[in-house]
């Protein structure tokens, strides 16, 4: 951990500041951009742990070097962006980041996003369990870190996929959205549960759900919610 390097793509330097100033405090290295060129330029002369990149630069719009950059390699890329729209977060996520941040955040809450991105990262890597969970015609494969429906490949970041897995592991039980921020974030955030809804809505729809005729995943309102057993 203490040598990861985390590449800032973000064209604000008082925010790329503070944010170097909290990697650093932890340990991490650290190195910024301020442009998508410079930005691209350093993802592959660096090969970074992990990206925090802002949607909004002076060269060109974050979301095209999200995509570029998600054609190189698995890189977890976390978006830091003023942009709140839950359809603009949702884009972002379908086109390859981690996670999604929203500014103004909370060093402390990024931090530990950063730190789950990487765990995920090097759980995937080493991933030792043969578990496979299947439900109908949905299969999860643990060790190869897959997912299919009804034989299709289904390409999930790696929450969508530590959500899933919660879910499966626990059919027929109405789970809380607080139990679920804690097993897959390892704490609540600090948004409500605004953050878990974008990634439930974002999973579903990857799994092809109609919140009319929920075949995986129903809501239970105002608690959370349930992996339909079959």
């Amino acid at each position: 951990m203490a040598h990861d390097e985390i590449l800032i793509v973000e064209d604000d330097r008082t925010i790329s500041q503070l944010l170097q100033v909290a990697i650093e405090s932890k340990g991490y290295r650290a190195k910024i951009a301020d442009t998508t060129r410079k930005g691209m330029a350093l993802f592959r002369s660096d090969n970074p742990a992990l990206v925090l990149l802002d949607l909004g630069l002076p060269d060109g719009d974050g979301m095209h070097l999200l995509a570029q950059m998600r054609l190189v390699g698995k890189t977890p890329i976390i978006v830091v962006s003023a942009r709140d729209q839950e359809e603009q977060k949702i884009a972002a996520l379908d086109a390859g980041a981690d996670d999604y941040v929203t500014k103004p955040f909370s060093t402390s809450e990024l931090l530990a996003r950063i730190r789950v991105a990487l765990r995920h990262q090097a759980d995937a890597v080493s991933a030792a369990s043969a578990e496979k969970l299947t439900a109908g015609g949905l299969v999860c494969d643990i060790d190869s870190r897959t997912v299919t429906t009804d034989g299709a490949p289904v390409h999930l970041t790696p929450i969508e996929f530590k959500l899933l897995v919660v879910l499966m592991r626990n059919p027929g039980k109405v789970l809380t959205h607080r139990f679920i921020q804690e097993e897959v974030w390892g704490y609540p955030t600090s948004d409500g549960y605004q953050t878990l809804r974008v990634f439930m809505a974002s999973l579903r729809r990857k799994l092809g759900e109609r919140a009319s005729e929920p075949r995986y995943v129903t809501t239970e309102i105002g608690v959370g919610y349930r992996f339909i057993a079959e």
